[in-house]
C-alpha cells in the first residue's frame, strides 16, 4: 500500500465526515486524487465503513464487560448459526448488548465476548443467557468488567489512537 494511502487511512480513521478536498489540502494532493482512492480503498475491502465512538456512559451503560469463554467443538464449522443466535438472541428479540464476539486462541478459552451493560444486575442476567447458548461452553468462561463511571481511563479505545498506530505501523517495517 502507497503512503499517501496510508495516510488518507489514518486521517479518515481521525474523522471520516471530512470532505474530500479537506483530506486532499491536508495530504497535499488534488480532491480527484483523494476520491479515486478512497472508490479503490473501498472496492479493495480496505475501507469497509464510516462510523464514530459514542460515549457510552452517556448512552446508558455504565459496565463493559470482556467475557472469555469456548465454543463447543461440533458447532466450530456453523458460522451462520452462531452470527444468527449472537445477533438475534434465542429468544428473537435483538442482542444489542452483544457489540463484538469473534473466535481466537488465549487464557484457557476459544471465543471474547465485549458487551455493554446498564449495571451489574444486567450483566449478570446476560451471563445467565449466555448460559442457553448451545454453541458455547460457559463452564469456564472468566470476564473482565470496566466500569464505565471510573473517572481515570488510562488509554480508553479512540480512532485517533488507532489512526496513529497504522502509520507508526508503517514505519516501524520501514
Amino acid at each position: 500500500m502507497k503512503d499517501v494511502e496510508l495516510k488518507l487511512i489514518s486521517e479518515l480513521v481521525k474523522n471520516s465526515r471530512r470532505s474530500d478536498r479537506e483530506l486532499a489540502r491536508v495530504l497535499k494532493v488534488s480532491q480527484p486524487t483523494v476520491s479515486r482512492m478512497i472508490k479503490k480503498l473501498k472496492g479493495e475491502g480496505v475501507i469497509k465503513e464510516y462510523t464514530m465512538i459514542p460515549d457510552f456512559l452517556e448512552l446508558g451503560y455504565k459496565i463493559m464487560a470482556l467475557t472469555f469463554c469456548s465454543l463447543k467443538e461440533p458447532n466450530l464449522g456453523k458460522k451462520e448459526e452462531i452470527i444468527a443466535a449472537t445477533w438475534t438472541g434465542l429468544s428473537g428479540e435483538p442482542s444489542q448488548k452483544i457489540i463484538m464476539f469473534e473466535r481466537g486462541l488465549g487464557l484457557e478459552s476459544t471465543g471474547v465476548i465485549v458487551s455493554l451493560h446498564e449495571d451489574y444486575s444486567s450483566y449478570a442476567e446476560f451471563m445467565g443467557r449466555l448460559k442457553e447458548y448451545p454453541f458455547l461452553d460457559m463452564s469456564s468462561s472468566r470476564s473482565f468488567l470496566i466500569s464505565l463511571e471510573d473517572k481515570v481511563h488510562i488509554r480508553p479505545l479512540t480512532f485517533s489512537l488507532l489512526a496513529n498506530h497504522v502509520l507508526q505501523m508503517k514505519e516501524k517495517k520501514e
